[in-house]
């Protein structure tokens, strides 16, 4: 099997986390979950905190703007440009500050390029989904931009080992021709699987750093990230309703963050109960047990950026506690 980019018996969280405090935001991150922290993302901070405007952001030589509370592409950089350079620094700068010293793998996050082709507009109008010139201009730009932002973490973090997670929630329905049209009332072609697979494959090559997919819709093509390349996937176990192509890329040594721990709930989640659901899951793959704490990482099913930031901590909190626990089960 082949090394993975984490600790055995490691917890993480998907990305996004409630309230506008970067510096408390951070310190929760290295606190709860340190075998495998993340740069946090706060949405609540507005635009260019958004996924969308924050992984835009990213992109070179390829500018971005809000108009109409959507973000399309711009003839120049503006002041939503800035204010979104601005906050990612912010980011880098507390990051730098309160992880100086962190040695260990840390995940950065983004939206992937059938994401952004699905919420960013043409300036014309309509998504750059509908453009296949512009879809490719796009995966070029983010994975530059992408190469940049892991280079520039790995400077300031020299102790770090980068990994990038790769957020696809769009790209079901790019494969399955669900896109709608700008008028709402028809939908986009469907792209071709191979062509799926190149975009995704030409940012896991060119980023610099290992790469996993997260996918928060019902049956993810794990196939697929694994010929792109990716080391492992992220996905809401309720969603798996078909283990098959789980297991068969697990089997050839691929790695999961399975989201496990709800993402909002009445109280915080159960460690023990946790670990027992995943031992469960794991035994129902036929999957041998000493490898489940080297592939498994216990995470929330999405993000946590609509939950109270008690729940949040404790949810961060009763993954890595669950984690330990499911290492320690025979």
């Amino acid at each position: 099997m082949n090394e993975l980019p984490w600790p055995a018996g490691a917890a993480t969280g998907i990305g996004s986390l409630p309230g506008t405090d970067i510096v408390e935001a951070v310190k929760v991150v290295f606190g709860e979950v340190p075998e495998l922290p993340f740069l946090p993302e706060l949405p609540a901070r507005g635009p260019g905190a958004d996924m969308i405007g924050r992984s835009a952001g990213l992109l070179l030589e390829l500018p971005v703007e809000l108009y109409a509370a959507r973000w399309r592409v711009a003839t120049r950089p503006g002041a939503d440009a800035r204010r979104t350079a601005d906050l990612r620094e912010r980011d880098l700068d507390t990051l730098t500050s309160q992880a100086a010293d962190h040695r260990g793998p840390l995940k950065l996050q983004t939206a992937g390029p059938w994401t952004l082709a699905t919420h960013l507009e043409l300036r014309t109008g309509g998504p750059v989904l509908r453009d296949p010139g512009a879809v490719r201009d796009l995966t070029a730009s983010l994975a530059d931009g992408l190469r940049a932002h892991v280079a520039e973490v790995a400077a300031r973090l020299p102790g770090a080992s980068v990994l990038v997670q790769i957020d696809e929630a769009s790209l079901p329905a790019v494969l399955a021709g669900q896109v709608p049209t700008e008028s709402g009332f028809s939908t986009l072609a469907a792209v071709e699987r191979t062509t799926i697979t190149e975009a995704l494959r030409e940012v896991v090559d060119r980023v610099g750093a290992p790469v996993l997919v997260h996918c928060c819709a019902p049956n993810a093509p794990v196939g697929l990230f694994r010929e792109a390349g990716a080391v492992g996937a992220a996905l809401d176990l309720d969603l798996v309703t078909d283990l098959d192509p789980v297991g068969e890329v697990l089997e050839g040594g691929f790695g999961l963050l399975a989201g496990v721990v709800a993402t909002r709930a009445p109280a915080p989640p159960d460690p023990g109960e946790v670990a027992d659901r995943m031992g469960r899951w794991w035994r129902r793959l036929g999957m041998p047990a000493e490898r489940r704490s080297a592939q498994l990482v216990v995470t929330q099913a999405c993000g946590l950026a609509g939950a109270t930031p008690e729940y949040a901590r404790a949810a961060l909190a009763g993954c890595r506690e669950a984690a330990r626990r499911l290492a320690q089960q025979a």
